[in-house]
């Protein structure tokens, strides 16, 4: 099966107008996220969506508001998990204090008239909360793994076009220049 093509949210520069464009279920995200926001200006985002391996959808919006990223994301359930046409919505709150570390890797490539083209850029925001991989306590379990939280995030030419990588990037550049200010 062909991977699924979306919409191009990037040209929109607001919040609503992109979710609108991109997001199969662009009320639910603005919804939860309203709640939450209540007016508070909205400084840069980004949008993703892709179809999983159970044939759903699942969607993600990631908003900074200059003091908290807000992070919904929306998942069709697995057939079986609920009534046909269930979802899962979830909102995440993480206060910008807590980011220790943002991190942006991309991918260039030369053109045939010898230009840098980026290919892909992959963003990961370290956390300093614990993403425990097992459930046992480290001095029993020698398997236990303990880690960092992180957020991650990645556009590609293929999944999300040139458009989205300079969106991506640019989320980036302004969750780092915000990252580890003093929040008055």
């Amino acid at each position: 099966m062909p991977p699924a093509v979306f919409p191009d949210w990037s040209p929109y520069p607001d919040l609503d107008s992109a979710a609108r464009a991109y997001l199969r279920d662009p009320e639910v995200a603005l919804d939860a996220l309203e709640g939450v926001l209540r007016g508070t200006q909205v400084l840069g985002f980004t949008l993703e969506r892709f179809v999983n391996e159970f044939n759903g959808v699942w969607q993600e919006v990631v908003v900074c508001d200059g003091s908290r990223l807000l992070l919904w994301h929306g998942e069709d359930t697995a057939p079986g998990d609920g009534p046909a046409g269930s979802m899962v919505s979830s909102l995440r709150v993480v206060p910008l204090s807590v980011i220790t570390e943002v991190g942006c890797r991309r991918r260039l490539s030369r053109t045939a008239g010898n230009h840098l083209r980026v290919d892909s850029v992959d963003v990961y925001l370290l956390l300093s909360s614990l993403d425990e991989s097992s459930n046992g306590h480290p001095l029993d379990d020698p398997q236990h793994v303990v880690r960092q939280d992180a957020l991650r995030f990645g556009k590609t030419l293929e999944d999300g076009g040139s458009g989205q990588i300079a969106r991506l990037e640019e989320f980036a550049q302004l969750v780092a220049s915000l990252a580890g200010r003093p929040m008055l």
